[in-house]
């Protein structure tokens, strides 16, 4: 059994069990959350195909850590005017444990 979940703008494959990184979620540590835009729930034979969400699915995960991504630059650079920038960024995330995934 999974589900395709939509949270912060991005797509994750949620199955029981399954640790996900994603986008900071404003949530304690040890809390549980509840992420409601399913777009899929696949469990054997039954396939639900959301128009844009699958109604009454629901997946609750457990908020186990939050954390900042590796850090990325950016550079810009034009050539013969003497224009140099640079700039660093670290996004914010959120580790969640899938827990139940249910079909109402």
């Amino acid at each position: 059994m999974f589900a395709i979940v939509e949270t912060g703008g991005y797509q994750y494959r949620a199955e029981q069990g399954t640790l996900l990184s994603v986008p900071k979620i404003d949530a304690e540590v040890g809390t549980t959350v509840q992420l409601d835009r399913v777009l899929l729930y696949a469990n054997g034979h039954d396939l639900r195909v959301g128009k844009p969400t699958v109604p009454g699915v629901t997946v609750r995960a457990e908020v186990v850590a939050h954390g900042r991504s590796d850090k990325i630059v950016v550079f810009k650079f034009r050539k013969r005017e003497s224009f140099k920038r640079t700039k660093g960024h670290r996004q914010q995330f959120t580790r969640v444990r899938v827990t139940e995934i249910s079909a109402g």
